[in-house]
């Protein structure tokens, strides 16, 4: 995308960004700050709810769906974090963006096993790449098929189904 794209979309010169930013990689470090911020205040907002670990989870992706229904734009962040990383001005911040997603659903996942919601013998980090990597792959199919809505309840279901997966199953006594 280019800078006279980037003003385009916001209704403003190329100069008027110019004269905030210094460049387009200054523009891009602001942009990504400003996703990080938020990554960080949705999972606040979700841990906030005093819902169960798995609920959180939910909670997470829903406000997730919600913010990119409300702002197709804003997914190509997510999608270009890759791209991004390979650029020594902003490969920490890229960085820490995918960092910081997986840390958050590792984090509930780990306390998922304390109160019986997953089993204990699980591995966090794996289970946080399954649901961030489902989770991308199903916003990016989103994007590529140019669909409106984003599938809510599909991706809800479907992320329900994952953490049952990998819940403490009841053990039943033979007589």
């Amino acid at each position: 995308m280019t800078t006279k794209e980037i003003a385009k979309r916001r209704d403003v010169s190329e100069a008027t960004l110019f004269r905030r930013f210094a460049s387009k990689n200054e523009l891009l470090k602001a942009v990504l700050d400003c996703f990080s911020k938020f990554d960080d205040e949705i999972f606040l907002m979700a841990k906030s709810k005093g819902l169960k670990p798995k609920e959180t989870i939910i909670c997470l992706i829903q406000l997730y769906i919600e913010y990119y229904q409300s702002d197709h734009a804003i997914t190509s962040i997510m999608q270009l974090i890759e791209v991004l990383r390979y650029n020594p001005a902003l490969e920490d911040r890229a960085r820490n963006i995918f960092t910081n997603r997986s840390s958050h659903i590792k984090q509930l996942v780990e306390e998922a096993p304390k109160i019986g919601e997953i089993s204990p013998d699980i591995d966090s980090e794996n289970v946080a790449d399954i649901i961030s990597g489902f989770c991308r792959q199903a916003f990016l199919k989103w994007r590529i098929e140019g669909h409106k809505m984003l599938p809510k309840d599909k991706i809800l279901s479907t992320l329900e189904f994952i953490l049952d997966e990998f819940s403490v199953k009841p053990t039943f006594n033979a007589i």
